[in-house]
């Protein structure tokens, strides 16, 4: 039974393609309101993890269970209404559309109605759905690129933003999938205070990432893959110390 404190576990999760096996009864929990990361060398099966979780893929057994509910059968267009969203390594904001645009689109997903869906925001200087988008933009220290186009900005800025909207999409668990990835120093660090704002607002992170240094800012728990299979979890610092994790990713051999 998933505890208070447990907002997403993958129970005996195993993912094949024909005979090719990716993932291999894989368990483990996300705690709620803190980053969890999932590390792996290339081809360990991470990035299918995380299609499995937001329904690309359908698993070939096991379990998903967010918030207490078993949503393995829930079509990924759905998974949304559950409180989980997707960041993905390249951006994916509409580039010809402003800031403001980008982030009300986003929120489309949370539409009541028909009516509400088909709302022409745009002949609406003050509507709701844009005030929220500031709200949230200014919260974020985005407000002065409300007003923007997506193109125009840097990479680092535009991979904030990509956070804010999926936030504003209403989730509870996001995913990211290398999110410093690209990013200079100070690009890294303003996304580090981002991630530590949403956990704040109780926002609960799934990360995928190879940048140790920006998890043991950012991650209170770690869960390494090898070949499908979870070979350590824990602390940064206790996955580090681990044999097994230090000859297949951290490039260390088990005898040193």
């Amino acid at each position: 039974m998933t505890s208070a404190s447990t907002i997403l576990t993958l129970d005996h999760l195993s993912k094949a393609f024909g005979g090719l096996q990716v993932i291999r009864d894989l368990s483990f929990s996300v705690r709620r309101g803190e980053a969890t990361a999932l590390i792996g060398p290339n081809g360990a099966g991470k990035t299918t993890v995380f299609n499995v979780i937001s329904g690309v893929y359908a698993p070939t057994s096991g379990r998903i269970v967010l918030d207490g509910r078993d949503i393995t059968a829930v079509p990924s267009r759905r998974r949304i209404g559950h409180g989980i969203a997707r960041s993905f390594q390249n951006v994916r904001l509409m580039p010809h559309l402003t800031v403001c645009e980008n982030l009300i689109v986003g929120q489309h997903v949370r539409a009541g109605g028909l009516m509400n869906l088909l709302t022409p925001f745009r002949l609406w200087p003050n509507h709701r759905w844009r005030r929220q988008a500031i709200e949230a933009l200014d919260e974020a220290g985005l407000a002065a690129h409300a007003d923007s186009t997506v193109s125009e900005l840097p990479y680092g800025v535009r991979k904030r933003i990509d956070l804010v909207r999926a936030t504003l999409a209403g989730a509870s668990l996001l995913m990211l999938d290398e999110p410093a990835a690209g990013l200079n120093p100070t690009e890294t660090e303003a996304l580090r205070g981002h991630l530590e704002l949403l956990k704040q607002r109780g926002v609960t992170l799934l990360v995928v990432e190879h940048d140790m240094h920006f998890i043991g800012n950012v991650c209170e728990h770690v869960v390494v893959l090898n070949f499908g299979e979870k070979i350590a979890e824990g602390t940064l610092s206790a996955v580090q110390s681990d044999a097994q994790v230090r000859a297949a990713y951290l490039g260390f051999d088990e005898a040193a």
